[in-house]
């Protein structure tokens, strides 16, 4: 299952750090995307890891984006916690990353002529058959 929200970024709070109980060093963050719903529109974002970090850091607040996500719950003493990752998240529109990276005709399309391309000789005598 895929699941994807598109809105502004609205705030992009502090990194958080810690330590896990093995030891290992961690550092998270969460942003908060305005959906434009017309109710609860504000959805918040955690990312985990240096590599979502470092993904997340590519945007500012009032940047328009697509967030692709996952849910997962977990329970603790009887309640249970929600997370939403986000794992990744693209630029919309305008403010999509410059570089010209356009693909390539498909084979499947119409070549497009102008007249110039079009020859005014159409003997018979040119068919191959």
């Amino acid at each position: 299952m895929s699941l994807a929200v598109k809105g502004r970024i609205k705030a992009i709070l502090d990194v958080e750090s810690g330590t896990s109980k093995a030891g290992k060093a961690w550092r998270k963050q969460s942003f908060v995307v305005d959906t434009g719903a017309q109710y609860n529109p504000d959805v918040c974002f955690g990312v985990f890891g240096d590599d979502k970090l470092d993904m997340l850091s590519k945007f500012q607040a009032g940047t328009e984006v697509e967030v692709s996500f996952n849910v997962s719950s977990r329970e603790y003493n009887g309640k249970y916690y929600h997370n939403i990752d986000a794992w990744k998240i693209d630029p919309i529109g305008s403010q999509a990353p410059a570089g010209g990276n356009t693909p390539p005709p498909s084979m499947n399309e119409p070549a497009s002529l102008n007249s110039a391309d079009i020859s005014a000789d159409t003997d018979e005598d040119d068919l191959p058959f």
